[in-house]
């Protein structure tokens, strides 16, 4: 009983955590840039493609950013993250692959 008592106690301290550190809403989200355009899905799909690159170069140069803020909102969102599954495998596949030679 104690066990159960404690581990839910923990699991409300981290989920009140994880609640703590998400983002608020997209101020900018359907504005446009200076330059006059707004991200949609496909500079998301490619965005989401050079995630990795790009955290990178932000890392030491203060004028890039890894998510662009001047977007479409669901879209831009969908294709950031179907573009970061693509390369980083975001599927079940592996789950599959595990589970054959779990079964052998």
């Amino acid at each position: 009983m104690k066990k159960v008592f404690i581990l839910g106690i923990l699991v409300i301290v981290l989920l009140s955590s994880f609640m703590g550190c998400a983002a608020g809403p997209n101020e900018l989200e359907n504005e446009e840039k200076p330059e006059g355009d707004v991200a949609g899905f496909f500079q998301g799909l490619w965005h989401g493609i050079i995630s990795l690159v790009t955290l990178i170069i932000s890392l030491f140069n203060e004028n890039v950013s890894v998510y662009e803020v001047y977007n479409n909102g669901g879209w831009y969102d969908f294709g950031f993250i179907l573009g970061m599954m693509i390369i980083y495998g975001g599927g079940g596949g592996a789950s599959k692959m595990g589970y054959k030679r779990y079964k052998e």
